[in-house]
């Protein structure tokens, strides 16, 4: 749990600006402290950064506001569905890069591609590995 100076530097954001976002319902504490301090959460945090992103975007701060609304009314099947196409989209993308990259790579020296598969191999077949676990795991809701 973060008090308001500790959430402001790792926000990066003023506590003003954390008060302000408080008072108009983009953030709340997660509970007060025996010394009646606004105690702030992780997920607040991910919150700020994520507003932070958005206001970077254009949006009005009533337009995050409904966002992070209607954010909160997903349920945990939508949200494992919504990040397993991500995830797919991601795959299908690195997928064309990869087949961008074939022609340097089948230009390279033997040695040189055994250095590149064998740096990154073991981070793809985690990568996959943590797919298909998510894809198994989805397959049971």
């Amino acid at each position: 749990m973060y008090r308001i100076g500790e959430l402001s530097k790792l926000a990066q954001i003023s506590a003003r600006t954390i008060d302000y976002y408080t008072s108009i319902g983009l953030i709340e504490p997660a509970e007060r402290s025996a010394k009646n301090y606004r105690l702030y959460s992780p997920e607040t945090l991910q919150r700020l950064e994520r507003i932070e992103e958005m206001k970077k975007d254009k949006y009005t701060l009533d337009e995050i506001k409904a966002a992070i609304n209607s954010w909160s009314k997903v349920t945990p099947e939508e949200q494992v569905s919504r990040k397993l196409n991500d995830l797919q989209l991601h795959l299908t993308q690195l997928e064309r890069e990869v087949k961008e990259l074939e022609p340097v790579i089948n230009k390279l020296k033997p040695r040189q591609a055994n250095h590149l598969y064998t740096r990154l191999m073991p981070q793809t077949a985690a990568c996959i590995e943590a797919i298909m676990l998510l894809i198994n795991k989805s397959s049971l809701m």
